[in-house]
């Protein structure tokens, strides 16, 4: 079945520069087989019991924003068990634009995405128009696990902001696995050792790019997260954030970055053939989180942690607003009931500007939502009410 041609574009009226999505669209998408939803610019509410398909309409929606899942990197688990393949389609107004984004999954193949009919080359190429923030439970990862979590933060958030650092990104980490594959190989000693200085020169370039990069988001979300930690806590905490680097970046010059990295990278060489992989680079990086200049990994409380992932998730909604001219579309996976009344008021008044997709187990009954436009669907066993 093409299903490309399921969904056909149609006019829109443009309504100023925010962001929203008008419709999605799926087939054979998890357990929906065929779900055609328009939704509210401003407040959707999903409400049904635990697995019947409220995260997979999230997990929708960020598949058309990012071109990957937030829950697998295996697009076959995305597919309904007994099909070959599964579609999604979001209308999508942005900044007086109007994208037609479509996605197709096939078992055993590379996904393929439309921009308004067009066919990319490949995911490289994304660049939707759609930009999203997700708050669910398991970002408290973002706190307590290791650093691998933290750095798929920084990296998702930059690439909707810059999608140049995606393409930075996919180069660096080519050229990587061609290094640790070399690093790996029974090859002469002085036939690795050319190789490797051209591959070093490689990695220095594009790896500073990454750092650089990473180091100016971080100071803004830094900067924003420390004032809305402020207001969450009622002033008793102070939230920081800390870029962790093997590389040298103090000074922040570009090729002063670069010089060190290359020096980092000749000076870890052995280290490195015997370990047969790469241990200097932005791939090891970190983001310390600080609460009142205290370790939040190891001393933060449970309550602390989820504070901590909310200010920065609010912050990423800021700054995408400031680069971007319109708020992001805000995700809320099942997060409410975990929130005190404090956090839930402050929560609501972030994104009653901007069109927000919640799930609930519960029907929701905030004081605070009276006064926002809103639609509330109910969905059982992949199925609206």
């Amino acid at each position: 079945m093409n299903y490309f041609k399921t969904l056909e574009e149609s006019s829109y009226i443009l309504r100023g520069a925010n962001l929203n999505i008008e419709s999605i669209r799926l087939i054979n998408f998890r357990n929906y087989n065929n779900l055609n939803i328009e939704l509210n610019d401003k407040m959707n509410i999903f409400i049904g019991k635990n697995a019947q398909g409220k995260t997979n309409l999230l997990e929708s929606i960020y598949i058309c924003a990012t071109g990957k899942s937030f829950r697998t990197n295996r697009d076959r688990e995305i597919i309904n068990l007994n099909k070959e393949e599964a579609y999604i389609a979001a209308k999508v107004h942005a900044n007086r634009m109007q994208r037609l984004i479509e996605i197709k999954m096939e078992k055993n193949k590379p996904k393929r995405i439309k921009i308004n009919k067009i066919e990319l080359k490949n995911l490289k190429e994304l660049n939707s128009g759609l930009n999203v923030v997700i708050f669910s439970p398991d970002d408290m990862k973002l706190v307590k696990d290791g650093p691998g979590e933290r750095r798929n933060f920084l990296d998702t958030s930059i690439s909707q902001i810059k999608p140049v650092y995606r393409y930075n990104l996919n180069r660096y980490n080519k050229i990587l696995l061609q290094r640790n594959n070399l690093l790996k190989s029974n090859k002469q000693k002085s036939n690795v050792v050319k190789l490797l200085d051209i591959f070093d020169l490689q990695l220095g370039k594009i790896g500073t790019e990454i750092i650089i990069s990473r180091i100016k988001f971080l100071e803004k979300l830094s900067r924003i997260s420390e004032r809305i930690h402020k207001n969450l806590t009622l002033g008793n905490e102070r939230l920081t954030l800390e870029y962790i680097s093997n590389v040298n970046f103090i000074q922040g010059n570009r090729d002063y970055i670069e010089r060190d990295f290359l020096k980092k990278l000749k000076l870890n060489r052995d280290k490195d053939l015997m370990m047969g992989n790469t241990g200097v680079g932005p791939h090891r990086d970190d983001i310390r989180i600080n609460i009142n200049d205290i370790d939040a990994r190891t001393y933060a409380s449970q309550g602390q942690q989820r504070t901590i992932v909310l200010s920065m998730k609010l912050s990423e909604v800021e700054i995408i607003k400031l680069d971007k001219g319109s708020y992001p579309v805000l995700l809320l996976d099942d997060v409410f009931s975990e929130l005190d009344e404090e956090r839930r008021k402050h929560l609501t008044m972030s994104f009653k500007d901007m069109q927000t997709v919640i799930t609930s187990t519960d029907i929701i009954d905030l004081k605070e939502f009276e006064n926002i436009d809103k639609s509330i669907f109910y969905i059982k066993n992949g199925k609206l009410l």
